[in-house]
């Protein structure tokens, strides 16, 4: 099993960590530690998670975020890490 995480999540991953390095110095790098570390999760779990939008949901362990994915053959295609506290409708969206 392969983790392939689109170029799109890279600005997911961004915005989540400077809204954390403002609230706290070194705070960004733990939220991208804990993201990865949740990401990594997959290669054991991958699709166990429930479905929304279409996509498995993975929730973060330590943050408010959740990791939007799917299995494609061998490979967890990431396609989303977005912040839980939006609005459903703004989820929905940015997954369309």
């Amino acid at each position: 099993m392969k983790i392939y995480i689109l170029t799109s999540v890279k600005h997911d991953l961004l915005d989540g960590y400077r809204f954390y390095e403002r609230q706290m110095d070194g705070l960004g790098v733990y939220f991208l530690d804990s993201i990865f570390s949740d990401i990594e999760s997959l290669l054991i779990t991958a699709g166990v998670h429930s479905i929304h939008f279409g996509y498995h949901r993975l929730l973060s362990k330590r943050f408010p975020f959740a990791v939007y994915y799917r299995c494609e053959k061998r490979v967890v295609k990431i396609y989303a890490v977005l912040d839980c506290r939006k609005n459903p409708s703004w989820t929905r969206d940015k997954l369309n």
